[in-house]
């Protein structure tokens, strides 16, 4: 079982074209900015929109090619689809809803999935109800119970939790993760939110301006982001463009501060990145003993410009070099959990902070 991808589609700012394959029963998650073309991939697939030219072949079955003039109608395609704003018909009942992608079927056939679609989904006291009568929560079950009623080939998620609050949200995560483990085709899950993403979906895609720039193994793509849109999609707060000096040491032109690599420079690299929570806060502040000991490479003092917090972290804005001389004069932003913090905040600065040179990211800018 495969999905293979290989479309091109004028857009008003820019060319969608993306190349992917997606095998067996794995969920791949399509991140991007706003705009990326996510959301457009998908209605390629479902045909909803029509690309101008190439292919996308499901099982072994072509949906489309432009070379062989083949484009099958949406509802030959046996594509599952959950709309971000889940698109049910208010005049349908939600018995109704869940049957709507079952034409074809005969009465008893129809009968019988929508009853196990409803009961697997908790939804047959609500079987006789009007989208208008339910929650949020209760209308995305429902999209979701139509959207594989049908049994499809390969099941398309577009934000299905966007419009839900926090709490909904992990309650109805548990829910289609559960759902997807006993799902026996593809799944493809559109999402704004990493941490959703990172909890949902195995493998990546990465779309930025209608390119995909990179696909695999989340945890590979969060530690070994190779472009600038990469590393900022997958979170990371720290960019600096730079100027190579040798093989392992550059000058970081934003954060004007020459540091040492693990990774090799290459001529592709044109800046770096490093991720909040790699940043190390030293134990003492300038002009302590510790001060006398030989620093590990990249040790620069450090002064708080802004922090921010939230229930269990502080993010720590901080100015390398020199004071800072207003809450948005600073370089990096650093992350330590509160308790780090309280025992830190009364010592005087400068602090001593380490940036890692095995978890300084190289990666290649834009064009």
């Amino acid at each position: 079982m495969a999905l293979t991808v290989e479309i091109q589609k004028q857009l008003s700012t820019f060319t969608l074209s993306v190349a992917f394959r997606a095998e067996a029963t794995e969920i791949l998650g399509l991140l991007g900015p706003s705009g990326s073309g996510k959301s457009m991939t998908l209605h390629c697939i479902a045909g909803i929109e029509t690309p101008d030219q190439g292919r996308i072949v499901l099982n072994q079955r072509i949906l489309y090619d432009s070379s062989l003039g083949i484009n099958l109608p949406s509802r030959q395609r046996r594509v599952g689809y959950l709309f971000q704003s889940y698109a049910l018909f208010p005049h349908l009942t939600v018995a109704q809803n869940v049957a709507y992608g079952l034409r074809g079927w005969s009465r008893a056939a129809t009968a019988g999935r929508v009853a196990d679609q409803l009961q697997q989904f908790q939804l047959t006291a609500l079987a006789h109800h009007y989208p208008g009568q339910l929650s949020g929560g209760e209308q995305q079950r429902v999209a979701l119970a139509r959207a594989l009623a049908p049994d499809p080939d390969i099941l398309l998620l577009d934000e299905p939790f966007s419009a839900l609050d926090a709490h909904l949200r992990s309650e109805l995560e548990r829910r289609l993760t559960t759902t997807l483990a006993h799902y026996s085709g593809l799944t493809l899950f559109v999402s704004h939110h990493l941490e959703e993403a990172y909890r949902v979906c195995p493998q990546w895609l990465v779309l930025d301006q209608g390119r995909a720039l990179a696909q695999g193994p989340r945890q590979q793509i969060f530690d070994h982001p190779t472009h600038v849109a990469v590393a900022q999609i997958t979170g990371c707060k720290n960019l600096s463009r730079i100027s190579p000096k040798n093989a392992h040491t550059l000058h970081a032109l934003d954060w004007n501060c020459t540091l040492t690599t693990a990774d090799p420079i290459r001529a592709r690299h044109t800046h770096i990145g490093l991720r909040a929570h790699r940043i190390l806060l030293g134990e003492m502040g300038h002009g302590d003993a510790a001060s006398e000991i030989p620093a590990p490479p990249n040790t620069l003092p450090a002064w708080v410009a802004w922090q921010s917090e939230t229930p269990d972290q502080m993010t720590l804005y901080l100015k390398l070099g020199e004071p800072a001389t207003d809450p948005q004069d600073y370089h990096l932003q650093a992350q330590i959990d509160r308790d780090r913090w309280h025992q830190r905040q009364s010592q005087p600065m400068p602090w001593w902070v380490h940036l890692p040179p095995d978890q300084i990211l190289l990666l290649q800018g834009q064009g």
